[in-house]
């Protein structure tokens, strides 16, 4: 039985993620659905939390201050929602929850930056790039179709006053 678990987890998670670490700052793009339209979301936050990292339900926590509010997110690394993460930035921490950083603001909420290798965020997972090239062209066929129902009903408009001066034009 966990076998079969391993193997549906194991097919189920992407192939590579980004190696972010408690103290980074992040940008993290979602995919965000709002009716029939698909959008990419960033939020850029500092992680206070990370998870399970080498499981399928692996799980970093990102925090940022917007107009003077905390605004903490948690995001799973495997979902298919997550387009991409991106580190910006490494901190020097020396613990696994930065909890602490909720009750700090200003400069005590900051946290001393370190060197890092910005060649971690050159992860590619074709899977998610051709989905990003599909709802692409998805969108540039829509807004065509759009142009082109538009250049008919103007079309049409055009016959119609072409054909209401000439009405017009027999009557004088």
């Amino acid at each position: 039985m966990s076998d079969l678990v391993k193997s549906v987890s194991d097919a189920q998670k992407k192939a590579q993620v980004v190696d972010v670490r408690t103290g980074d700052t992040v940008r993290v793009y979602q995919k965000i659905k709002e009716g029939n339209k698909t959008r990419i979301q960033m939020f850029e936050g500092v992680v206070i939390r990370t998870d399970r990292k080498d499981s399928l339900n692996s799980r970093i926590t990102v925090r940022k201050i917007t107009s003077g509010v905390g605004v903490e997110k948690s995001y799973l690394l495997h979902s298919p929602l997550v387009e991409k993460v991106e580190v910006v930035k490494r901190g020097k921490v020396r613990r696994k929850y930065l909890t602490f950083l909720r009750e700090r603001a200003g400069k005590s909420a900051r946290l001393t930056g370190k060197d890092f290798d910005k060649s971690i965020n050159d992860v590619h997972d074709a899977a998610a790039e051709a989905e990003e090239i599909r709802i692409k062209e998805e969108a540039r066929l829509a807004a065509e179709e759009k142009a082109a129902a538009k250049a008919a009903e103007e079309a049409e408009l055009a016959a119609k006053q072409a054909e209401v001066e000439a009405a017009h034009a027999a009557n004088k």
